[in-house]
C-alpha cells in the first residue's frame, strides 16, 4: 500500500540538479586554479609534484565515495518514511565511519606513501615535493571523508542548495588560501597542501553546523543513543550498501585506469590526445552526475514512502532532463571540440590525433547518461548488490571488447571498447529494474 509522498515535478528535478551542477563545476575550477598558481613558479617540478599528489588522493578518496552515495540513498529513504530519528542516525553513522577511515589513513600514511610513490615515478625533485604535499594533505583525510558524508546527507535530504553552499565555500576558500600561501608567502607545493587542508577542515565545520541546524528543524530529539547508532540491522544494512558500492567503484577505477594505460602503450601522442578528450568526458560526467544525484534523492524518498507512482514519475522526469542535457553535451563537444582541443594543447600532432578521435568523445555523453541514471536509481533504492554484480559484468564485457577490437583498430578500438563499457553498464543494470519497483512496495526498515 502506498503512503503519502511529495509529488515529483519538473521543478523538483531541476531544483535538485541545478545546484549540484554548480557544485560539481567548482571542483575542476579549483584544480585549474591550483595549476595556474603553481604554474607561475619557475621550477616545473612543482607542477609535476601537484599532479602526482592529486592523483594519489583522487585515487584514495574515490575508493571511499560510498560515504557520499550510500548516505544519500539511506537518508532519502528515511526521509520518505518520515523517520526523523533514522534521518539523523544515518548522518551520525556516516560521520563515525568517515572519521574511523580518515584517522586510519593517517595512521597508515607511511605504507600508503611507499606504495603510491613506487607506482608513480618522477624525478628526485618531483618525488621530494610530492612527498611534502602528501605529508601535509594526508591530515585532511578525516575531514575530507566527513565532507563526503555530509554532502550525501544533504542531497538525501534534498538540500541541494546547502550542499552547494558548503562546496563553493570550501573550494573558494581553498583558492584564496592557495594564492595567499603560494604567491604571497612563497610556500610553493606546501602552500597548496596547507590551503587544501585548512579549507577541508573549515568546510567540515560549516557542514556540521548547517546539519545541526537542519536536524533541529526536522524534529530530532537532540541526542543519539548507542543502541540506535549500533542497531545491528541498520548498521548491517549500511555496511552492506557501502561494501557493494566500494567494490563497484574499484571496478570502475580499474576500467578507466586500464583505458589510460592502453593509451600510454600506443605512444605519447595518443596518450596526450586521449587525455585532452578525457577532459571533455570529465566535464560531461560532472554535469550528468547532477541528475544522478537528483535521481538518488527522489527515488530514495519514493522507496521510503513506498510509492511506486512517485518512483516512476521521478525516473521519467529525471530521464527526460538528463537525456536532453546529454544530447546537448554531445552536440557541444562535437561542434566546439576542435576549438577546445586547440585551447588545451599547442602541439600540432596532438591536435591532429585528438580531432581523429573526437567523435568518440562526443558520443560518450549520449550513451553514458543511461548508466548514470540507472546508478542513481539503484543507489536511491539501495539495491547495491545488483549494482556491484552489473559493474563486474560490464567490466568483463569491456575487457573482452578491448581484446577483440584493439589489435585490429588500435586507439579507435580502445575508444569503441570504452563506448561498449558505458552501454554494458546500463544493459546489465536494466534487467534488475523490477527489483527497484518492488522495493517501493516493500515495508520500510
Amino acid at each position: 500500500m502506498e503512503t503519502a509522498a511529495k509529488p515529483v515535478t519538473h521543478r523538483s528535478v531541476l531544483r535538485l540538479a541545478g545546484p549540484i551542477v554548480l557544485s560539481n563545476i567548482s571542483t575542476p575550477l579549483l584544480g585549474l586554479a591550483d595549476m595556474v598558481v603553481i604554474g607561475r613558479i619557475p621550477n616545473p617540478a612543482a607542477l609535476g609534484a601537484i599532479a602526482i599528489g592529486a592523483t594519489i588522493f583522487n585515487f584514495v578518496y574515490w575508493g571511499f565515495g560510498f560515504l557520499r552515495m550510500g548516505t544519500t540513498g539511506l537518508t532519502a529513504q528515511a526521509l520518505g518514511a518520515r523517520d526523523a530519528e533514522e534521518v539523523s542516525a544515518n548522518l551520525a553513522r556516516a560521520l563515525l565511519v568517515a572519521f574511523a577511515i580518515g584517522f586510519s589513513l593517517i595512521l597508515l600514511q607511511w605504507p600508503i606513501a611507499f606504495a603510491a610513490f613506487a607506482l608513480l615515478k618522477g624525478s628526485a625533485q618531483v618525488q621530494a615535493m610530492a612527498h611534502d604535499f602528501f605529508s601535509i594533505r594526508i591530515w585532511s583525510a578525516p575531514f575530507t571523508l566527513a565532507n563526503f558524508a555530509l554532502l550525501g546527507w544533504f542531497i538525501g535530504r534534498q538540500k541541494a542548495k546547502t550542499a552547494l553552499v558548503v562546496q563553493v565555500f570550501m573550494n573558494g576558500l581553498n583558492i584564496v588560501l592557495n594564492v595567499t600561501f603560494v604567491a604571497g608567502f612563497g610556500w610553493a607545493v606546501k602552500g597548496v597542501a596547507a590551503g587544501t587542508l585548512i579549507a577541508e577542515i573549515a568546510a567540515a565545520g560549516l557542514g556540521g553546523a548547517l546539519a545541526w541546524r537542519d536536524l533541529k528543524g526536522i524534529g530530532w530529539t537532540g541526542r543519539w543513543t548507542r543502541a540506535q547508532l549500533l542497531d545491528p540491522v541498520r548498521l548491517g544494512r549500511m555496511i552492506a550498501v557501502n561494501r557493494d558500492i566500494m567494490l563497484r567503484t574499484f571496478c570502475l577505477i580499474f576500467a578507466f585506469s586500464f583505458f589510460t594505460a592502453q593509451g600510454a602503450r600506443a605512444g605519447d601522442v595518443t596518450l596526450a590526445a586521449n587525455a585532452v578528450l578525457g577532459q571533455f568526458i570529465a566535464l560531461s560526467a560532472f554535469l550528468l552526475d547532477a541528475f544522478c544525484s537528483a535521481t538518488e534523492a527522489l527515488v530514495g524518498e519514493a522507496v521510503g514512502a513506498r510509492s511506486k507512482r512517485t518512483l516512476e514519475r521521478a525516473v521519467f522526469l529525471s530521464s527526460l532532463w538528463a537525456g536532453v542535457t546529454a544530447l546537448a553535451l554531445s552536440a557541444f563537444v562535437y561542434f566546439a571540440g576542435p576549438l577546445l582541443i586547440d585551447a588545451l594543447t599547442t602541439a600540432p600532432d596532438v591536435r591532429a590525433a585528438a580531432r581523429i578521435y573526437l567523435p568518440w568523445a562526443a558520443l560518450v555523453p549520449s550513451i553514458a547518461v543511461w548508466c548514470f541514471l540507472l546508478d542513481g536509481i539503484f543507489i536511491g533504492a539501495t539495491r547495491t548488490g545488483e549494482m556491484r554484480n552489473a559493474m563486474a559484468a560490464a567490466l568483463t564485457i569491456f575487457l573482452v571488447s578491448w581484446w577483440f577490437l584493439a589489435p585490429a583498430y588500435g586507439n579507435n578500438g580502445l575508444w569503441a571498447a570504452l563506448a561498449i563499457f558505458y552501454v554494458a553498464r546500463a544493459a546489465t543494470l536494466l534487467p534488475f529494474y523490477g527489483s527497484v519497483r518492488r522495493a517501493a512496495l516493500s515495508p520500510y526498515h
